[in-house]
């Protein structure tokens, strides 16, 4: 008997110093916090995240800061892939606009399928507008549709895998018309319209804001009116097949622990009711919210739904 309570009490002490010798999980975050923005510096996104940044900086003592990779033309997919081909421990963050989670495992990059990444939250609704020059020979989309029937128009947009594009093509192709050619540009802003590299482009209407008095609104992807452009309409006023949510998110891979998602979703929750994002909102005419994984999971179901019949449209 004594020989055997021997044997489990030296296998017990064996056991609780094996567990001693091993090295404590770190707590997260314990190195630098990657916020990857697949677009170049200054858009909605890429302020608001800088913003995410710096809160979670300050709350964790750990640096983090945005890092900007555009894909040179191929939307935000190339920078998507890096983030899904980071270590999964929550210090590569990407923040990704609607087309990643629901078109990125559609176009053959093995990085993005199947889909890799799952929501922390939504904290944005982009103003994507139609934009051309207030000298073009049209001021509406109806008078758009008329010329392009019989003279070539390009459209400038952010990829043509990305949705406010296909918006864009399936608007037109409803309305009767086709643009002649189009092109995907990283950037998409005064001098585009000015230089005359697109007659109509699909942008965000805080890049357009430096020449607002020299372009032309045709359309607003957004439920409402934008504040800005009161007389636009929007494209569900136009199409009301076509309502879309237009929204931009932080994403990690699905593979990141409980802890991670929680706090990096816990700062930026708080960032975005801050008094300085709401009034980036207002100066901007963008929705600034703050959508719960569940809740964010919820709509990237419901627009991959959307997305299907507008795949079908533009068969």
């Amino acid at each position: 008997m004594n020989k055997f309570f021997t044997k489990v009490l030296g296998a017990s002490l064996a056991t609780a110093a094996a567990l001693v010798a091993l090295p404590a999980q770190a707590e997260y975050p314990n190195k630098p916090v990657q916020f990857i923005v697949p677009w170049p510096p200054g858009d909605m996104e890429d302020v608001l995240t800088r913003m995410i940044a710096e809160d979670f900086q300050k709350a964790h003592g750990q640096p983090a800061a945005v890092v900007n990779k555009p894909g040179k033309g191929a939307g935000p997919f190339p920078g998507a892939a890096e983030v899904a081909k980071a270590p999964a421990d929550g210090h590569t963050v990407g923040s990704f606009v609607i087309g990643v989670p629901i078109i990125g495992p559609r176009i053959g990059m093995p990085e993005l399928a199947p889909n890799p990444f799952e929501p922390v939250g939504i904290f944005l609704t982009y103003p994507f507008v139609l934009a051309a020059s207030k000298d073009a020979p049209y001021q509406t989309m109806k008078e758009l549709a008329e010329h392009a029937k019989s003279n070539k128009v390009i459209l400038g947009h952010f990829g043509a895998p990305l949705m406010p594009t296909k918006v864009s093509l399936a608007m037109a192709k409803n309305m009767g018309f086709s643009y002649a050619s189009d092109a995907a540009f990283d950037a998409l802003d005064c001098n585009t319209i000015a230089s005359g590299d697109v007659d109509v482009m699909n942008t965000t209407i805080q890049l357009v804001l430096p020449c607002l008095d020299k372009i032309n609104i045709l359309a607003a992807v957004t439920d409402e009116r934008l504040p800005m452009v009161p007389d636009s309409p929007t494209v569900k006023e136009l199409d009301p097949s076509l309502t879309i949510t237009l929204w931009n998110g932080l994403f990690v891979h699905k593979d990141v622990p409980a802890e991670a998602r929680a706090k990096l979703a816990a700062v930026a929750k708080k960032t975005i009711a801050s008094a300085r994002a709401q009034e980036f909102a207002k100066k901007t005419g963008a929705q600034v919210y703050w959508k719960d994984a569940a809740a964010s999971q919820a709509q990237i179901d419901a627009d991959t739904a959307t997305l299907d019949e507008l795949t079908k449209m533009l068969e």
